[in-house]
């Protein structure tokens, strides 16, 4: 009886195995440049959006001839020049109206715009469709096509012009692009959340606060991101209603009046131009997860 003795050869090692030295440097190398790329580009779009606050930053330090000329390090750090513009007459007065249309604004938003969103969310009736769609529609509205009827309105009939309330009292009823963005966020929670609330013997009311808004932070903090910023930034608004009384200006509509008059002193007005960016900087930089987390899962359900 002869016996087959079967010897089997070893197949072809797997491509990057830790048997070749040559193929493993070559790995490690191009893992590297990979790395180099991808941080490069990310550094020169860094740059890219970084370099005009720099630039603004140094010449508001800057002496005020050294402004005028074409170097860009300053020569000395002239602190003195946020100073002076915090002494020019009215401008912490904008600071107040800046903060309180801003800040009051974005409250009354948060505050009219959840319970809106949360019934065209969650809530099954007849007309759900058709409201959404008068929600939207008013977004493709332009302000410019009612700000004549509604400064008659504001300014004869209620004798408001030259405050700032016909800009705040409007926020108390909603604000459609808060709504539907909301709206949009709500959709992603589960709706067993709240037949669990519902079957423990919780309203609509209380549902909404103690279940809905821990739940529903990310969105409500991403709305109220969005009208702090559109608040203090707005142009349109104050030059509309409060023109004629500067002690109503707020900072975006001061600053045109503070470059006019420091036409020159270019130092001053990159300062005052950073006095008036930094809130909004701030916010954001601490508020940023939140915001960006908000925005994200505003689009998972339609």
């Amino acid at each position: 009886m002869t016996t087959t003795t079967l010897t089997t050869r070893p197949g072809p090692a797997p491509t990057g195995t830790t048997g070749d030295p040559a193929a493993r440097a070559r790995a490690r190398r191009s893992r590297l440049l990979h790395w180099i790329a991808v941080h490069a580009v990310a550094v020169a779009v860094a740059l890219f959006f970084l370099l005009p606050f720099v630039f603004v930053f140094l010449t508001s330090v800057m002496s005020d001839n050294q402004a005028m000329s074409g170097e860009l390090w300053p020569h000395g750090w002239h602190w003195s020049n946020y100073l002076t513009v915090f002494r020019t007459p009215g401008f912490l007065d904008w600071w107040k109206n800046s903060l309180l249309y801003a800040g009051l604004g974005t409250l009354l938003t948060v505050c009219s715009a959840l319970p809106v969103a949360y019934a065209l969310a969650k809530f099954r009736f007849r007309g759900r469709r058709t409201a959404m769609v008068l929600v939207i529609s008013t977004m493709m509205l332009p302000p410019q096509v009612i700000v004549i009827p509604m400064y008659l309105v504001w300014a004869q009939q209620l004798h408001l012009a030259g405050s700032l309330w016909p800009l705040i009292i409007p926020l108390a009823f909603g604000d459609a692009y808060s709504v539907f963005l909301l709206r949009q966020f709500l959709l992603t929670i589960p709706q067993e959340y709240l037949e669990s609330a519902k079957v423990d013997g919780c309203g609509e009311l209380r549902t909404l606060l103690t279940i809905v808004v821990p739940m529903a932070k990310p969105g409500i903090a991403a709305i109220a991101l969005f009208q702090f910023f559109y608040c203090w930034n707005d142009y349109f608004g104050p030059q509309i209603y409060a023109a004629q009384n500067p002690a109503a200006w707020t900072l975006s509509y001061g600053l045109e009046s503070f470059k006019s008059a420091h036409s020159v002193n270019w130092n001053l007005t990159m300062a005052a131009t950073l006095l008036v960016m930094a809130p909004v900087i701030i916010v954001f930089f601490f508020a940023q997860k939140a915001f960006v987390e908000g925005v994200t899962l505003t689009g998972v359900k339609g």
